[in-house]
């Protein structure tokens, strides 16, 4: 959904220190083929003696739930460190620590082509619309992080080509949603 090239995803877990395990899937998978790929993965994951998930969900509780009863059935258990916290508290967190984002996907239900490609800061969230969720909580935005005090290193790009993309609402005959993505060069 945040349609970020792996090259960029490889140099920010890089810079984290951290694995990196992709689980591919194809552009419009339906949920069958969804939930088959990703309990594919996560049976690999527990071989190799994964126990736990995380989770950076925050506010949604149907999506809380969905990953614990999949996660649950298959044994693992589920960690959401920052379930019900204050969103706007906890964005001014992010910023005050020093972490750094670009937004890479907006709802055009929200927002315009020039909203995506920015940085986060104080001032691109007083702007918010009121309705929007601080953290992007709701799928308002998506953004990708490139540095902060747990990097080794900033992640250097630059915002490449910007499109918009519409897709169909899952099991709604509502019209479909669209939203506006900005290409990630580096």
């Amino acid at each position: 959904m945040h349609g970020i090239r792996i090259s960029l995803l490889e140099k920010q877990v890089a810079a984290l220190g951290i694995p990196l395990s992709l689980i591919k899937l194809p552009e419009q998978p339906s949920m069958e083929d969804y939930n088959r790929i990703m309990t594919q993965a996560t049976n690999q994951l527990k071989k190799d003696g994964y126990s736990y998930g995380a989770f950076g969900d925050i506010l949604l509780e149907d999506l809380k739930q969905y990953r614990e009863k999949q996660l649950g059935n298959q044994g693992i258990k589920t960690v959401f460190p920052l379930w019900q916290r204050n969103t706007s508290e906890l964005m001014q967190e992010f910023l005050d620590v020093g972490f750094k984002a670009v937004v890479v996907c907006a709802d055009s239900k929200h927002f315009s082509e020039d909203f995506v490609g920015r940085t986060l800061d104080e001032d691109l969230i007083a702007s918010l619309p009121e309705v929007v969720d601080p953290c992007g909580e709701n799928g308002e935005f998506h953004t990708f992080c490139f540095d902060g005090p747990i990097f080794k290193n900033p992640i250097e790009f630059e915002v490449g080509e910007k499109t918009y993309r519409e897709y169909p609402k899952p099991n709604s005959t509502d019209a479909a949603s669209g939203f506006w993505f900005c290409d990630l060069l580096g």
